[in-house]
């Protein structure tokens, strides 16, 4: 979401780390939960703000696939349930939320329950 924003977001707000970007359109929506937040700018479909103590963020993807929820557990630290496209795990490794590590764990841990499934369903 970032990268498409980047795009034509006014430069001030690229280096400016309490600004996000937030969209009300469903699918696609994104929303910041926050203690303190100021609408900045709108520019196209996306509204700009200014966000100190962020809570949580919820997040859709335009195609349906992604559904994440983050929500804060202590200062900037925080827990992300939901679920994530193949795209969606490749954006949050580049970002620095997940590990390229946890990811692979995640995969063959996945595929040994379904494994696990397919063998006890087999007759």
């Amino acid at each position: 979401m970032f990268s498409t924003c980047r795009s034509f977001m006014p430069e001030s707000y690229v280096t400016d780390f309490d600004v996000f970007p937030e969209r009300e359109e469903d699918p696609g929506a994104i929303y910041i939960e926050a203690a303190d937040k100021v609408t900045l700018k709108k520019i196209r479909e996306i509204t700009f703000v200014n966000a100190k103590e962020i809570l949580g963020i919820i997040y859709s993807s335009k195609s349906g696939n992604t559904k994440l929820r983050w929500r804060q557990t202590r200062r900037k630290t925080g827990k992300v349930t939901g679920d994530a496209s193949p795209n969606a795990l490749v954006n949050l490794v580049e970002s620095g939320v997940i590990t390229q590590e946890w990811v692979d764990n995640y995969i063959k841990t996945s595929t040994s329950i379904s494994d696990t499934n397919l063998k006890n369903t087999r007759h």
